[in-house]
């Protein structure tokens, strides 16, 4: 029977770190990038013999184009592109060097990404490739505004992910749009909703259940599709 292969980028802490410790305790081969592997991460690599650990700045795209290389020809079930960056901006205070910078991070990074390890995805079984967004990037949902960095990179990584649903199919990889829900790590503040384990179990589902049938949906964790 063969391993199934997840790759996971922000895997130092929050969602990333969580996935990276499901998957491994369900038998997964799991590539956990982060800019510099965190000591709990290494700590859990350490207790797991199916994780590997790579230094990647997702807002380096040689770097990308390097472990894309260096990974050759593996193959890769589900890539998880799960980096991002949240800085805070309110009408008034947006700090525009912060918002390219977030943008590069959480959007551009993804479809570079996508390019640079469609061919690993598309020489596995699974062959799935998902993004951790927000509702915050929704249009439909947004009725309390502000925030304008971090909305406008997860609404353009949502446009970007919707793209990506159709010009991967023919190489039969199905891509979803993720909302983890309101979470409580780093990111997401202490008076979140819901905890790491929750939340990816919940996004482990959805992505268990992607098809090419259903690629291209805004998903959130507890199955429930999202208005764009």
């Amino acid at each position: 029977m063969m391993t199934n292969t997840v790759l996971i980028t922000g895997a130092n802490r929050g969602l990333g770190l969580e996935f990276a410790k499901q998957y491994a305790q369900d038998s997964w081969h799991v590539l956990a990038c982060g800019r510099t592997p965190s000591l709990v991460l290494r700590q859990l690599a350490e207790a797991h013999d199916n994780i590997e650990l790579f230094d990647l700045d997702v807002g380096d795209f040689a770097a990308i184009d390097l472990l894309a290389a260096r990974l050759h020809p593996r193959a890769i079930d589900v890539l998880i592109c799960n980096a991002g960056v949240y800085p805070p901006s309110h009408f008034g205070t947006v700090d525009y060097d912060a918002w390219a910078h977030a943008f590069k991070i959480n959007c551009m990074a993804t479809l570079k990404m996508a390019e640079a390890f469609a061919p690993h995805i598309s020489r596995s079984q699974q062959r799935k490739l998902v993004t951790i967004t927000s509702k915050m990037g929704s249009i439909d949902d947004n009725t309390s505004g502000s925030e304008y960095i971090y909305r406008t990179s997860k609404t353009a990584l949502n446009m970007v992910m919707k793209s990506l649903s159709i010009d991967l199919k023919p190489y039969g990889i199905a891509v979803a749009t993720l909302h983890p829900g309101w979470v409580r790590t780093d990111m997401g503040g202490p008076h979140g909703l819901i905890d790491p384990p929750e939340s990816v179990s919940g996004l482990r589902r959805v992505i268990a259940n992607l098809e090419i049938g259903t690629s291209g949906r805004f998903i959130a964790y507890d199955g429930q599709e999202i208005a764009w």
